[in-house]
């Protein structure tokens, strides 16, 4: 199951062999990164469904106040997990617009290639390694 907090692993994944000379974002790539946003996205909405059927069989009403109170907690971080899944999902999907421009894989900041591997990790990575590096310093100097 992919990490909610957007880090990739997908079940049945094949890396994008680059071929000698290709052109960065070709209609290849740009299949490849769609199919593997597909995929994702679905892998989501299973999980989606599979809390609700688990919510729906597993509620009861326990006369016990304290099994009550650890059924309401379970429920509680499944659904915390579910709306970040949620969220993730509309990431998917702006980042699947971006795939149908010419604009997926370039970084927002520089406009340099963010590159197919780092894609491959993070495919909705908008920044380039150098950029998000800037990025994660400069929050750590106004988080503290």
């Amino acid at each position: 199951m992919p990490d909610p907090n957007n880090s990739f692993a997908l079940r049945d994944f094949t890396p994008y062999q680059e071929k000698d000379g290709e052109e960065y974002m070709n209609a290849d790539q740009k299949a490849h990164f769609r199919a593997l946003l597909l995929s994702w996205r679905k892998e989501l909405m299973e999980e989606v469904d599979r809390t609700v059927s688990h919510m729906k069989d597993e509620a009861a009403n326990f006369p016990d106040p304290a099994d009550r109170a650890s059924q309401e907690e379970e429920f509680s971080l499944e659904l915390r997990t579910r709306d970040r899944e949620r969220k993730l999902i509309k990431k998917i999907d702006k980042t699947l617009e971006l795939v149908e421009t010419e604009d997926y894989g370039y970084c927002d900041a520089c406009g340099v290639e963010i590159g197919i591997r780092r894609l491959e990790a993070r495919p909705t990575a908008t920044l380039c390694v150098d950029c998000k590096t800037l990025d994660e310093i400069k929050e750590k100097q106004i988080l503290g």
